[in-house]
């Protein structure tokens, strides 16, 4: 089944709680529902992205803090999707280019991927943490009706750069939230709507310090949304962000060799 996986990038489960007013409404109408999720350590970014795309801890993968400038050692969602003969496409944080497509990031080279050879086939890549989440989205879509990819990564930044700028208890911080819900709300009725299965995460989360990176609750306790007819829905799971890449995989119908959390999964998918 074609897969979307949106990474709203340094949302807390604090806010995510009581923020995404459209994803909670989904899931209150029975398409989709909402779990709390821990992430792993350190609740750094890079990190983790590594640690939800391949499923491996960052202490296993080597990925232990945001200047660790190579290329991935693990095999990807997007690895395994592209050895299945699929097609993958990423509107992302250039970090994510960095870890599955080219290091270093060039952004006359990469900010645009057309490259059918690489693990990340198609690409908007940005590095302005500031980039707007509405451009975000549009370059998605617009990657979506281009190559109709099989999984689509959508990651945006503006949550986190909110937090880094005003704190977690900041109506910047919770308002930048708000906002992306409602581009969810303006993009994903129609993805739904033809058959895509869709996850809504974060990395990590935010403290009042305006940081992030240790083991407060408010920095690892992320909000994980998964929405359509691949998924049981069933209550009071444990999902674990390492399940993250194995239950992606497993929706693309990919062979693989990751964790995953067959809770989540519908019976015909289990």
């Amino acid at each position: 089944m074609k897969t979307i996986l949106v990474v709203l990038d340094g949302l807390s489960n604090q806010v995510a709680q009581h923020a995404m007013g459209y994803l909670h409404a989904e899931c209150a109408q029975g398409n989709g529902h909402y779990y709390r999720l821990t992430c792993e350590l350190p609740s750094l970014s890079r990190p983790l992205y590594e640690c939800i795309l391949t499923g491996v801890t960052p202490v296993r993968s080597g990925i232990i803090h945001n200047g660790v400038n190579r290329l991935s050692r693990e095999r990807s969602v997007f690895h395994y999707a592209r050895a299945a003969g699929l097609t993958t496409a990423a509107a992302a944080y250039h970090w994510v280019s960095e870890l599955y497509d080219r290091m270093p990031f060039v952004a006359a080279r990469d900010r645009h991927t057309d490259a059918p050879e690489l693990p990340i086939q198609y690409g908007h890549f940005y590095s302005d943490d500031s980039y707007p989440d509405s451009h975000l989205f549009e370059d998605a879509e617009s990657l979506r009706l281009r190559h109709d990819p099989h999984f689509l990564l959508i990651h945006p930044m503006n949550i986190d750069d909110a937090g880094h700028k005003s704190g977690l208890s900041s109506p910047q911080y919770r308002n930048r939230a708000r906002i992306a819900d409602g581009l969810l709300s303006l993009w994903m009725p129609r993805w739904l709507a033809e058959g895509y299965q869709v996850i809504v995460t974060a990395d990590h989360g935010m403290n009042d310090d305006r940081s992030h990176g240790g083991i407060l609750p408010e920095e690892t306790q992320v909000p994980l949304f998964v929405f359509g007819a691949a998924f049981s829905l069933q209550p009071d799971l444990l999902p674990q962000q390492t399940d993250l890449c194995g239950t992606l995989c497993e929706l693309l119908g990919v062979p693989h060799d990751k964790p995953l959390c067959r809770g989540l999964l519908a019976e015909q998918r289990a």
